[in-house]
């Protein structure tokens, strides 16, 4: 085992006792003390214990996820009116990394103008290629694939990278562009 996935085991055993103890706490106090200073105690205690959880999420995702190797992917839809998303299938260096199917009201949060983050995951540094490859309905009902391949440097910095179905007023069907965001 690595010592990354021992300290994620020992993180994941601080987390389930502080679960346990949070469980423990939350159960009523009934102290005979006049002026409440043993409930007082537990309540210190016990945000003590929340503010330690919160503090080993914290360094938990660091350590899963550090910025030198994350990349995220994220997927938004312009209009829709010349394809209505079914599915994403994400590559990474010809690798699968992520797919996902749409339901209705999926995709229609996503006309609406949400955003979906489709991956998050970790990629060493250098040159990269993203394949994403789109598979919906033209206005018609037939079955249409979009892919698009973007090229891209992973350095120390996180990597996040938008997929746009816009709709082409001028071709009347859907195009995929690319976004890198910079933070």
């Amino acid at each position: 085992m690595t010592i990354a996935h021992n300290f994620c085991a020992f993180l994941l055993r601080i987390f389930a006792l502080t679960t346990l103890l949070i469980g423990l706490l939350s159960v009523p106090v009934h102290a005979q003390d006049s002026n409440g200073a043993l409930a007082s105690e537990l309540e210190d205690i016990k945000s003590q214990v929340l503010k330690l959880n919160r503090d080993l999420f914290i360094l938990e995702e660091d350590l899963l996820f550090p910025a030198s190797t994350q990349i995220a992917v994220f997927v938004s839809v312009d209009v829709g009116r010349f394809l209505k998303l079914d599915s994403v299938e994400l590559k990474i260096d010809d690798n699968n990394v992520s797919g996902f199917l749409y339901t209705e009201r999926q995709r229609k949060a996503l006309e609406q103008g949400g955003i979906q983050r489709i991956y998050l995951g970790n990629i060493k540094t250098g040159p990269h290629l993203l394949t994403a490859i789109f598979t919906g309905k033209d206005p018609e009902g037939r079955t249409v694939q979009r892919a698009i391949t973007h090229n891209f440097d992973k350095d120390d910095e996180t990597v996040m990278i938008e997929l746009k179905v816009e709709d082409s007023e001028s071709s009347y069907r859907a195009d995929i562009k690319v976004e890198q965001w910079v933070l």
